[in-house]
């Protein structure tokens, strides 16, 4: 099952229907073609997600992303926006370098947890200490999705992956590591929050997360950064139509939702 080029929420388990040409012209979409993820995966409503707000804001014509190594990476095909794909875990850095040569320009990484937290996690913990003005979008899931779903840094305990499949046990295990509160203690950062897609009020609630996440870049605020948990039904070892369900049971009930660290506001 593929998703659809259009930017609606739309059911794409039934035949395709006509895009809503509303929306369309009010959002041409910067989605090029399908994508070619599992059933249930979140993942590609994230990136609609980003690819909405950095055209709300205006800014698409000097965005340019910055993307990991994970499931996610075919997206760089279909996205209609400057892209750079680089080293498993170094995204944070490259943008770094990225916008130290272009400081004009808004720059974020996508990435997901396993290239985030175990690859990369002294790249984008330094990233922050260092207050490099660029936003860090992280995919999270629970699992290796593009190298067969095995365990990450951050499945929680009792999440089934290929490499846990009673679960994950702190004491064969240890424990997952909660990125965006470690992040959201360190003091070059201006906004962290984490959100899900697992319902249409997640949806809404993670969109807005990313506009303030890139406002916080426009105003030069220090490195900003977005959790987003993400569906892997395929990885979970569950059917699509309850990936939502799994993940909120799981994943949500250890990862508050909500805001971390904003410079606008109060610190949650």
């Amino acid at each position: 099952m593929t998703q659809r080029t259009t930017l609606d929420l739309v059911d794409t388990s039934g035949p395709p229907t006509a895009p809503s040409t509303e929306v369309a012209s009010a959002h041409p979409s910067l989605i090029l073609g399908e994508h070619s993820l599992c059933p249930g995966c979140g993942e590609p409503v994230a990136l609609r997600l980003i690819l909405e707000t950095l055209q709300e804001l205006g800014v698409v014509q000097r965005s340019i992303g910055v993307v990991g190594h994970g499931c996610y990476g075919s997206f760089v095909r279909i996205m209609d926006i400057d892209v750079l794909q680089c080293l498993h875990g170094r995204a944070p850095s490259c943008a770094t370098g990225i916008k130290r040569v272009r400081p004009d320009s808004v720059v974020f990484t996508m990435q997901g947890d396993g290239d985030m937290v175990n690859e990369g996690l002294q790249e984008v913990l330094h990233t922050a200490a260092r207050g490099e003005n660029v936003t860090c979008i992280l995919l999270n899931n629970g699992v290796f999705g593009d190298t067969g779903g095995q365990q990450t840094a951050t499945t929680v305990l009792g999440q089934r992956t290929k490499t846990s499949l009673e679960g994950r046990a702190a004491a064969e295990h240890g424990y997952p590591i909660p990125i965006s509160d470690l992040v959201a203690s360190l003091q070059g950062v201006g906004y962290v929050a984490r959100g899900a897609v697992s319902t249409p009020g997640g949806v809404a609630q993670t969109k807005r997360m990313l506009r303030r996440a890139f406002e916080s870049q426009l105003a030069g605020e220090g490195l900003s950064l977005v959790e987003i948990l993400t569906m892997c039904p395929t990885g979970w070892f569950v059917p699509a139509s309850e990936g939502p369900g799994y993940q909120s049971e799981s994943m949500e009930t250890v990862y508050g939702i909500g805001e971390l660290v904003s410079r606008r506001g109060e610190q949650s």
